[in-house]
């Protein structure tokens, strides 16, 4: 009898290790990355807007975004609004210039990005990206940090584990 209640203990605890990771896996596989400006990267845009390429996808909590340019000519700074709107590249949010950075969005709401490069950044090579709250969520405010809501999962199947398995 003892025996039993043992290998039953050890098949109840894979099935919930087994949920536990299907459910990570399934946020972790809902994220995007998308590359800006697609084949032509993030420089200076003579055909389209990076506004306009923005608006046309839908990103949320959790997504990143790909920026590929030159290094040595360019850059990418995330901005306050009001730097953004004067292209100002004297105090920024943070500052990139490895020529292939990706920024991953942990919090919902406007994302302001220009070019270091002042004159750049004039001819429009800046982006404003709306960034939603998580998939699936209905309460914004509660799911404006993606990393808290695998921890709410990990909260879940350690009170599911304390309380049907013991």
């Amino acid at each position: 009898a003892n025996f039993n209640n043992k290998m039953n203990y050890h098949m109840k605890l894979y099935h919930v290790l087994g949920l536990f990771a299907v459910l990570c896996f399934m946020k972790a596989a809902s994220a995007m990355e998308v590359r800006v400006g697609g084949s032509s990267g993030w420089t200076v845009p003579t055909t389209f807007s990076y506004n306009e390429w923005a608006e046309k996808n839908r990103f949320q909590v959790g997504d990143s975004l790909l920026f590929v340019y030159n290094s040595d000519k360019d850059s990418v700074y995330q901005v306050t609004k009001e730097d953004y709107d004067q292209c100002n590249t004297a105090k920024p949010i943070k500052k990139h210039n490895d020529g292939h950075t990706t920024i991953r969005f942990y919090e919902s709401g406007a994302h302001y990005f220009i070019s270091g490069n002042y004159e750049n950044c004039q001819k429009n090579e800046k982006m404003v990206v709306k960034v939603m709250a998580y998939r699936g969520s209905s309460n914004a405010a509660s799911s404006s940090r993606y990393l808290s809501s695998i921890g709410g999962v990990g909260a879940f199947v350690a009170s599911f584990l304390l309380l049907h398995i013991a």
